[in-house]
């Protein structure tokens, strides 16, 4: 074969086989680059996972903090419901151990306040007789009362106490008060002043008939007309006409000291 035929001929088979591995190398290239691009996608998929799991992880972690102080608080509650649910308990066997005694109180407090009311009774009728109408029906309402079955004994006892406190008062104030006067089978108006229980008094409504309780003889008296400025000035104060001053009442002497003087 001539020399030149024979060079053409390598040429060509080089040129073929490089054609050839240059093919085969582009097909390596490709396929590298198609598994890099499956392994950056799985990556990139793996790392969303990764991600969603700590964004989880992470509220859950916030869930479980709240959740915790959440139970402190609940535990903290719970440790005061048991302090007042103690003092509840205590209170009610303290409760329990007055209502035990109850009866026993009753038994005893009721026959005072009968006696209570018997002497109020008696002492209104034995007293100088201001406000007469006013302190019997007080008594007899304190008597009906005793008999109800509607009111507790607490209640009984406040108005008992009540009433006797109203006494106490009447010898302390000056009081004047429009009221009826029966005296020689007449009845009649008249303006009654009241000093405490030292001296009770009356004026007509004209002004012309005086009269004071004598609690020695347990009657009406005429009075001296020499007292009508002083009976005047006291109704006055009384209704609070005048400014609080002294005045002049007649006052009984006690029965030792009338003996003596006979």
């Amino acid at each position: 074969m001539p020399m030149q035929l024979r060079t053409r001929n390598l040429l060509a088979a080089a040129m073929l086989s490089a054609g050839v591995v240059m093919g085969a190398s582009a097909a390596t290239v490709d396929g590298a680059l198609d598994q890099g691009v499956n392994r950056a996608n799985k990556a990139q998929q793996s790392q969303q996972k990764i991600d969603s799991v700590d964004n989880s992880i992470r509220a859950q972690e916030r869930e479980y903090r709240g959740l915790v102080k959440e139970i402190d608080g609940l535990n903290v509650y719970v440790t005061q419901l048991n302090k007042q649910l103690k003092a509840q308990q205590d209170e009610l066997a303290s409760i329990e151990a007055s209502i035990k005694n109850v009866t026993l109180v009753e038994r005893q407090i009721t026959p005072l306040m009968l006696r209570m009311i018997d002497a109020i009774d008696q002492f209104v009728a034995a007293d100088v007789p201001f406000l007469a109408e006013e302190r019997s029906k007080r008594v007899a309402n304190l008597k009906n009362m005793m008999g109800r079955s509607d009111v507790t004994v607490a209640e009984k006892y406040r108005k008992v106490t009540e009433a006797y406190q109203a006494e106490v008062d009447y010898g302390r104030t000056i009081e004047s008060y429009r009221g009826t006067l029966a005296t020689n089978g007449q009845s009649r108006e008249v303006d009654f002043l009241r000093v405490g229980r030292i001296s009770l008094m009356y004026q007509s409504l004209d002004g012309q008939e005086l009269g004071v309780w004598n609690t020695a003889a347990n009657q009406w008296e005429p009075l001296d007309a020499s007292f009508k400025s002083k009976l005047m000035a006291g109704i006055r104060i009384a209704r609070e006409q005048a400014a609080p001053d002294l005045i002049k009442v007649p006052v009984a002497a006690p029965t030792s000291a009338q003996q003596e003087t006979k």
